[in-house]
């Protein structure tokens, strides 16, 4: 299923100690550089939206479940090949000899037993009425976890009774982005509430979110997504932690919409069919 990561092209993309975090918001950017298309692919995916305040995924600490013989394996391959960073936990998957790994500033990926093979993106589970995500009984158990604060989000909320909420991992340059953006309104009268959280597909994307992320009225800014140049002095964005969440969640596209209990219900859908996806038609 996997081949072996070569030396040279898994150092290319190692993470920077001395550099993490903007070298971190590269990489990642790098992930979803392929952009809106990728909706479809993931539009059957089920995953966790996490349920804890702390963002930071440098401070995680190891899951109960997690084998000690393929953390120290998989770290010292790693090193073998230039590759520095802390392996936190390696936890068994559904899929035999399979595991999760989280690692100290680096997303979220999988390994095999042996920890000499590192495989990126999804792993569905088949045979059942539902395809699911296979580290899902995982994502969902009760260990620490990040949560970006609700602080930290744009939030359009629903007209009159709220019946349920969404999160929709964005980016101002996304053409779907804008579709949805476009329905918000009737979204919101749905009784659909949608918290935003941001996901610039490029670099170039990067100032325009935090622009977003750091204007005074979010709300207001967020017309950007539309097409407007949005003007803000900086300041301390949650874009990067954002993204972090993203691609631990495997958000390969925008927009990337969760629901409150786990599911991804895929990308863009009309109003009418988002209510419907998550039960608030």
């Amino acid at each position: 299923m996997s081949s072996p990561i070569a030396k040279n092209t898994f150092a290319q993309n190692r993470f920077s100690r001395n550099n993490l975090s903007r070298f971190m918001m590269s990489a990642l950017l790098v992930v979803v550089a392929a952009g809106c298309s990728n909706n479809a692919a993931d539009a059957t995916s089920n995953t966790s939206i996490v349920n804890n305040t702390d963002a930071k995924t440098s401070t995680s600490k190891a899951s109960a479940d997690s084998d000690a013989a393929v953390v120290k394996a998989l770290q010292a391959n790693l090193n073998t090949s230039g590759i520095e960073e802390n392996i936190i936990s390696a936890v068994p998957t559904d899929m035999d000899g399979i595991y999760w790994v989280t690692a100290e500033g680096l997303p979220s990926f999988f390994t095999d037993k042996s920890g000499k093979h590192i495989i990126q993106g999804q792993i569905i589970a088949v045979g059942e009425l539902r395809l699911s995500i296979s580290v899902r009984h995982w994502l969902l158990v009760p260990h620490k976890k990040p949560k970006p604060s609700i602080k930290d989000m744009v939030i359009y909320p629903a007209i009159g009774e709220t019946k349920s909420v969404v999160y929709a991992f964005t980016d101002a340059d996304c053409g779907y982005c804008r579709k949805l953006h476009e329905e918000m309104d009737d979204i919101n009268a749905r009784g659909i509430e949608v918290r935003y959280l941001a996901w610039p597909r490029s670099q170039e994307s990067v100032p325009k979110m935090e622009a977003i992320w750091c204007s005074q009225d979010r709300k207001a800014a967020n017309q950007g997504k539309m097409g407007a140049d949005v003007q803000a002095p900086s300041c301390a964005s949650p874009v990067q932690e954002h993204m972090a969440l993203g691609a631990k969640l495997g958000v390969r596209g925008t927009p990337a919409i969760f629901t409150e209990s786990g599911q991804q219900v895929g990308g863009y859908l009309p109003a009418a069919e988002l209510a419907q996806a998550i039960g608030a038609s």
